[in-house]
């Protein structure tokens, strides 16, 4: 397990050079709430967006999904609270006033790079007329 990445995976970085290409600068790998352990891959603060990028294992991507052949109970286990603390994490930003956008590990990082450019701009689109 030491092998495995916490940041700056091959899909994270793909993901990041795309919404970059788009004009888009954020903060990498920052908990929205500081009070909250909880740290998102992208946060763009000005827009109150939060994107995670879920690796396939260990947030049970209904299409990759696998279960570990060694320590099988274990990871079974793990493979429930994890989608669960997921949604946990979501609840939480969303009652703070946070957007939160979900990436699987195997999507095209230009599609969910103009996703996440999408909302973006609804947020702050949002954020400008509550001002007016």
């Amino acid at each position: 397990m030491q092998s495995n990445r916490g940041r700056d995976t091959r899909p994270e970085l793909a993901l990041r050079s795309a919404v970059h290409a788009l004009g888009l600068r954020y903060q990498v790998s920052k908990r929205p709430i500081p009070t909250v352990r909880r740290t998102a891959d992208l946060v763009f603060t000005r827009a109150r967006l939060a994107v995670f990028l879920d690796g396939c294992f260990w947030h049970v991507c209904p299409e990759h999904f696998t279960v570990s052949k060694t320590n099988a109970e274990y990871w079974a286990t793990k493979a429930k609270q994890n989608p669960a603390r997921d949604r946990q994490t979501d609840r939480l930003l969303q009652e703070a006033g946070w957007a939160v956008l979900r990436v699987w590990e195997h999507e095209n990082p230009r599609e969910a790079a103009a996703r996440v450019r999408q909302l973006y701009d609804s947020r702050i689109g949002e954020r400008s007329q509550k001002r007016t």
